[in-house]
């Protein structure tokens, strides 16, 4: 059984069109779940908090999961979901995200994709103290010390999950790409590939020698080029989301992602 978790060098980073567009080249022969942990901007239908996101991936993946088991913890407010949670007198914790992750394992998929929030250093909140090793109660008493914080690698190291990077394709992603390739590397992380992705309809100068560069760069393979697909094609028909899902799907290298 293969896990992967799609990251990204920021927000806006395409993350849900690239894991969308990974679930639909991988369901031809397999068994796909979808899983994403935290999101942030929903709206309340008949009760259940939807994000846009976290349905569109209920739509490709082939495990016949709610949007509840893909997306069980959910705000209302576009905001970093950390911050949604303290307003509502709540905390995010690791035990949390293991204990829903554990639902979406027991589906026992082919392979599982993680779409994650924001970038790779997302904060979770702080830790409780009961959550400190020894000794942490007091570390946090301390004079002019701060308390100590989680983060959703924190998960993604704990569940041994592979890691896809999606690097958004703008003005300052080699810089973006290199520092979140090797924090991922430095928490004891696997990074197995990355993406390029021109998530904006701004065409950024020069792209081409951008890529070259990452692909000298990163030492790991590109399995994918997507570019900015418009709604409307050359000769003025409308291009809907799943029609551009088919077209990148049919452009991805899966085999390095089974090596």
């Amino acid at each position: 059984m293969k896990q992967f978790f799609i990251t990204a060098t920021d927000t806006d980073a395409g993350k849900t069109f690239v894991s969308c567009a990974l679930i639909q080249a991988l369901t031809k022969e397999n068994k796909v779940a979808a899983f994403k942990p935290i999101s942030a901007g929903c709206e309340l239908i008949d009760g259940v908090l939807i994000n846009e996101d976290a349905q569109l991936l209920s739509e490709f993946a082939n495990c016949n999961q709610t949007i509840t088991h893909i997306n069980p913890i959910a705000f209302k407010e576009p905001i970093a979901p950390h911050i949604a949670a303290k307003k509502q007198n709540i905390q995010i914790s690791l035990t949390q995200l293991t204990h829903h992750f554990d639902k979406v394992k027991s589906l026992n998929a082919d392979i599982t994709i993680v779409e994650g929030a924001g970038g790779w250093r997302l904060p979770l909140g702080q830790s409780s103290p009961d959550s400190l090793p020894l000794g942490g109660k007091e570390k946090l008493n301390e004079k002019n010390k701060k308390p100590t914080y989680q983060f959703l690698s924190d998960f993604v190291k704990a569940s041994k999950l592979q890691v896809i990077l999606i690097v958004n394709m703008k003005l300052g992603c080699l810089n973006h790409a290199l520092l979140t390739y090797e924090t991922i590397k430095a928490d004891g992380v696997d990074c197995i590939a990355w993406i390029a992705n021109c998530a904006s309809g701004e065409s950024m100068s020069n792209i081409s020698e951008n890529i070259s560069e990452l692909e000298l760069l990163l030492p790991i393979p590109k399995i994918a080029q997507f570019d900015y697909i418009d709604d409307v094609d050359e000769e003025g028909n409308e291009v809907s989301f799943n029609q551009k899902i088919d077209l990148a799907a049919q452009n991805i290298n899966l085999a390095p992602l089974f090596v």
